[in-house]
């Protein structure tokens, strides 16, 4: 089991540390209710360190990176990020990453953790031929999320960037807490604005404090894994592993947006047909209109019982009070008002299509 370069700080704090992808992670440390909260109105710290890095380097990066994801990097600018997906050559998904353009001929991919080993073979299985330079850096960097409405005036001293400019989906690398070259992105899994902050490992200590004697008038609290998992629900975020994976097509998983046929990439041609006849199945949103609390793994149910889908995500959302989810099902019940039903135990729990995202400012 691997440790971030914060695991002691997270004891100390009284997390409750739980294995994720490898590593020794803080699930919690108040309580999941408390700290999504935090998160939705004041700001709360996520170490999310475990997520890997990998840098794509030389005169054929961009044609490395085009090939392997869907969306189209071309269009990005130094200072932009981009929310892509690997897909593989059966119609699924590899991983979902966010690719960085930090400089010319450089770019920064973000995988998710449980996937880095697979995702580094994966891309370097199509990079024998175009011979781009990469490195996979995931071990010597660290990872702090840094969320919620209050997340830019708490973190405003701390750096002499204007964080109210940086818009979502770009990034500057800039000082930070006193470090320099650090990247402030803003980007983030929770949908309540704020910043991601890539360092070394050896920075990320000095970072994690500072950022919170400068938060401290602010509501400023650590927040576990189980709260980043509520919050991205709300906000209808795909989990690799959950809602999307190796057998759920992009267009399947409402990924048609960021799947671009102005390039060939892997497995495009397949896809390009699927775009054009439709997926069978389609990943929804639902609420539940009764009390319950839906899990992944349950099925879900047409008025006469037959399974038709079964629920990829699910909680009760902390925001609502009500039980939402995730989950496949064919297209004749994707229309925003269809009725469906979630089997919790022995009982067909009634539910409600609805528009992501659930959780509205």
């Amino acid at each position: 089991m691997k440790n971030t370069a914060l695991t002691t700080t997270h004891e100390s704090l009284g997390a409750k540390m739980v294995p994720f992808a490898g590593y020794n992670m803080p699930v919690s440390y108040e309580g999941v209710n408390a700290e999504h909260e935090t998160v939705r109105n004041a700001v709360g710290v996520f170490d999310v360190s475990h997520m890997g890095e990998f840098l794509i380097s030389g005169p054929n990066a961009l044609a490395l990176i085009q090939k392997v994801s869907s969306n189209d990097a071309s269009k990005l600018t130094i200072g932009r990020a981009q929310y892509s997906c690997l897909p593989n050559e059966t119609g699924g998904i590899v991983d979902d990453l966010i690719i960085y353009k930090i400089k010319e001929e450089q770019y920064l991919l973000v995988v998710n953790a449980s996937n880095i080993e697979k995702d580094w073979n994966h891309i370097s299985s199509y990079n024998t031929d175009i011979k781009a330079d990469m490195r996979d850096i995931s071990e010597g960097y660290s990872l702090l999320a840094i969320q919620g409405p209050k997340a830019v005036e708490a973190m405003q001293s701390l750096t002499s960037v204007d964080l109210a400019d940086i818009k979502f989906y770009h990034f500057k690398v800039a000082d930070f807490a006193e470090i320099d070259n650090v990247i402030i992105s803003a980007t983030g899994y929770t949908g309540s604005g704020g910043f991601e902050i890539y360092c070394k490992n050896e920075e990320v200590k000095q970072i994690w404090d500072k950022a919170f004697e400068a938060g401290a008038n602010f509501g400023i609290k650590p927040i576990g894994l189980a709260a980043r998992d509520t919050l991205r629900l709300e906000m209808g975020y795909c989990l690799y592993g959950n809602d999307i994976d190796d057998n759920t097509s992009p267009f399947e998983a409402g990924l048609g947006w960021v799947t671009k046929f102005t390039k060939d990439f892997v497995n495009s041609e397949a896809l390009a047909k699927e775009k054009q006849h439709g997926p069978e199945r389609k990943l929804v949103a639902f609420e539940l209109d009764e009390r319950g609390i839906p899990r992944h793994g349950y099925n879900i149910v047409d008025g006469s019982g037959k399974t038709i889908g079964v629920v990829t995500s699910g909680t009760m959302s902390p925001s609502m009070g009500t039980g939402i989810g995730l989950g496949y099902v064919p297209p004749i019940f994707t229309e925003v008002g269809s009725k469906i039903n979630i089997q919790i135990r022995k009982k067909a729990v009634p539910a409600t299509i609805v528009k992501l995202p659930f959780y509205k400012k």
